[in-house]
């Protein structure tokens, strides 16, 4: 499993031309799902993302996490994390999980970062979208399980 996690000021995401979800302050978290993943994967990951010191205190250092601002974060299913562009001029998508074994995760995932007191936005599993995001920093940082 991987997530891809921007430091934001704020994001949203739009299905349609119509807004499904949108954050303040927080994170906004890509997330990617292979074949192998597990539970373990989703709680693992879960936890980092919602504890990795990332956000400033009063002295500008890096030592806050998104639970510790009372932040947001706006997840979105990314299953091209796991494309594979080594050969040839078209990524591959053969480590990317299929629906029926991610969707679940993907649920998962969203349930187990809310259980630890996290305002969440989504956006819809297989949906084109459109994300805006207000990278903070920038800071962005690609998070992988065991």
């Amino acid at each position: 499993m991987r997530a891809l996690i921007q430091r934001v000021s704020s994001g949203s995401v739009a299905i349609s031309g119509k807004t499904a979800g949108k954050i303040g302050r927080g994170l906004v978290i890509l997330l990617g799902i292979t074949h192998k993943d597990t539970e373990d994967e989703v709680k693992y990951l879960a936890e980092k993302c919602v504890n990795l010191r990332i956000f400033c205190d009063e002295a500008g250092k890096m030592n806050l996490s998104l639970h510790d601002i009372a932040g947001e974060a706006l997840i979105i299913s990314q299953f091209t994390l796991y494309g594979d562009a080594a050969k040839g001029r078209r990524p591959g998508f053969s480590e990317a999980a299929r629906p029926e074994h991610a969707i679940p995760l993907y649920e998962s995932f969203i349930k187990a970062v809310r259980n630890r007191d996290i305002k969440v936005a989504t956006g819809e599993f297989g949906a084109s979208m459109l994300v805006d995001i207000k990278n903070d920093g920038p800071v962005t940082l690609m998070l992988e399980s065991k």
